[in-house]
């Protein structure tokens, strides 16, 4: 399905972006020292070399507000008027995340709802803020990715244990036109429940992927729905300047980058350092790359996801130029 973000002469624009990383870093030494794998192990098949994982003392919640804070702080983008969360991993069942992120930024009284799309939360995420913006329900909306996966892995399952961190991402969208810089282009999304079993949590504790399936879906999808996307934008695969990959696994976002032809340049990634954070990754990728300039302004990208449902999605954005420079004293972390 493709979600177009422009109606009647309006676009959902990116105006703010922010991310928020625990202190505490969990190395690869860390995990060897009390799992039957190696560093090399780790490294060779998922690209990871740490994770930051969150406390007892810092929630989805903490995290989400943390992130959106920078992003509101990043550019001067008008009253939000409605707050998307994406996460797998709400602090309760019920009530959702959202409206505590929303209370605590100050934002009582508006729309405010959690979204559950797995890594792909993100993508799904901005597909509903610029529904809202093209409609007239708002004029501005944040949308956040927030994720504690750490929690969710069997402590002792070698394969699982090493890919997941804890993180949360931040977007603001404001309504504008479909031709500056920052608008999103069409929202290409799928889903295919027949798959509903090849990543799972029934509890924290009990997650099981099964990683060759995983793998072959996650590249199919990202791939294709990339190009869904750049068509459904006009733009040609060599024109596009920053590939943004939900980071899954090196090997994944490589096999993917391969299939559309773009150079490890090309490719933006921060694996090493944060692991897989689900519906964070994109926005903290974007954070991350917008900070350290490996993303600047007028560089075409594209952002592609896949993940638990099984869901995938991808769309286009011309970067802006944002007042974000570099990140807080701490690369990100939050202290």
């Amino acid at each position: 399905m493709t979600t177009a973000s422009a109606v009647a002469g309006r676009a959902a624009v990116v105006c703010g972006v922010g991310a928020a990383l625990p202190p505490h870093i969990v190395a690869n030494a860390d995990l060897t020292a009390r799992l039957d794998t190696t560093d090399e192990w780790i490294r060779s098949r998922t690209g990871i070399n740490q994770r930051h994982v969150a406390g007892t003392d810092l929630s989805t919640t903490d995290l989400a507000v943390r992130a959106a804070v920078q992003a509101l702080a990043d550019g001067e983008p008008g009253p939000v008027e409605a707050v998307v969360v994406a996460t797998t991993t709400p602090d309760r069942c019920c009530p959702a995340t959202a409206p505590a992120v929303a209370t605590r930024l100050g934002l009582t009284g508006i729309p405010a709802f959690d979204l559950a799309a797995g890594c792909t939360g993100f993508l799904y995420g901005l597909a509903t803020a610029a529904g809202f913006l093209a409609a007239g329900t708002a004029r501005t909306v944040l949308v956040v990715g927030a994720d504690r996966l750490a929690t969710l892995p069997d402590p002792e399952d070698r394969t699982t244990v090493p890919l997941f961190g804890d993180g949360a991402g931040a977007v603001v969208l404001r309504r504008g036109s479909a031709d500056e810089a920052g608008a999103l282009g069409p929202v290409v999304l799928g889903s295919d429940g027949t798959g509903a079993d090849l990543i799972r949590a029934a509890r924290p504790g009990a997650l099981h992927v099964d990683g060759a399936d995983v793998f072959r879906h996650a590249v199919d999808r990202m791939a294709s729905t990339s190009r869904q996307a750049a068509t459904a934008s006009g733009w040609e695969l060599v024109d596009v300047d920053r590939l943004v990959p939900h980071q899954a696994n090196s090997r994944i976002t490589a096999f993917v980058a391969r299939r559309l032809g773009f150079s490890d340049d090309r490719q933006l990634s921060n694996i090493a350092e944060t692991g897989n954070t689900g519906a964070a990754s994109i926005p903290l990728l974007l954070a991350r790359s917008a900070a350290d300039g490996r993303l600047k302004p007028g560089h075409r990208t594209l952002l592609t996801a896949f993940g638990a449902g099984l869901t995938w999605g991808a769309t286009t954005l011309t970067w802006p130029d944002l007042s974000l420079t570099r990140l807080p004293e701490g690369a990100g972390h939050d202290r």
